[in-house]
């Protein structure tokens, strides 16, 4: 089995009844559809993890937790309330190769999905309709663009294999990519330091692995696209 696991990235392209995220043994975290969820009057207190490790997203503070809708497993951030969950204590750290995979709903005022609200300069950031921009390490950021449409409704899915990055959006990989170092720290969702570029819109799904390859990417998209 312990095998298999280890493999499972590197040889086997499978289908969603054969794969799940913790199948790999390069996950990081998973903040799973309509699991591990704790609301309060209907806003979301908790996001817990779903892989071994309890990076579990939190927010204690009423007037910044986005709100849930249990039917869809949508949490909902207002960008206004600068909703957001965060880690309780550390980071994740992503130092080489990875992959970052959401389901989600970009809204009007864009933002950040996932970032570092304790570290300068480490975020993902929807920068306009078109447009994502990585930064790592506070050095100078990247932007990858979609090759036609505009963000709304859909999943996301980064790569970085070294050190280049690419971006699938629906499942197709998109033309442009960049080069980008260093390690990468998340330890919230919807804001980055300090609570800058609050997230508008919906997530309903985040996957971080510390690995990347054309298999895994492709799980992870169809995964994405099943939900």
């Amino acid at each position: 089995m312990l095998a298999l696991k280890l493999g499972l990235s590197l040889n086997n392209i499978k289908t969603l009844g054969d794969w799940n995220p913790d199948d790999e043994s390069s996950l990081e975290a998973w903040y799973k559809n309509k699991t591990g969820v704790t609301t309060v009057l209907g806003n979301v207190s908790q996001w817990a993890d779903s892989s071994s490790n309890s990076y579990d997203m939190v927010q204690a503070d009423g007037t910044e937790q986005p709100s849930y809708n249990a039917a869809t497993g949508r949490l909902r951030f207002t960008a206004t309330n600068s909703d957001n969950l965060q880690l309780s204590s550390g980071k994740i750290s992503l130092s080489s190769d990875f992959t970052i995979g959401m389901k989600i709903h970009v809204a009007a005022s864009l933002g950040v999905p996932i970032a570092s609200n304790t570290d300068t300069g480490e975020f993902f950031r929807f920068t306009s309709t078109t447009e994502l921009r990585i930064r790592i390490d506070n050095t100078t950021a990247i932007n990858i663009t979609l090759d036609s449409g505009t963000w709304g409704t859909g999943y996301l899915v980064v790569t970085r294999t070294l050190g280049t990055m690419r971006m699938y959006w629906n499942g197709s990989i998109q033309s442009g990519s960049a080069t980008l170092t260093g390690t990468a720290d998340i330890d919230a969702l919807g804001v980055r330091k300090t609570d800058l570029n609050p997230f508008d819109g919906d997530m309903f799904e985040v996957q971080i692995y510390s690995s990347a390859s054309t298999s895994l990417a492709s799980n992870v998209n169809s995964y994405l696209a099943a939900l």
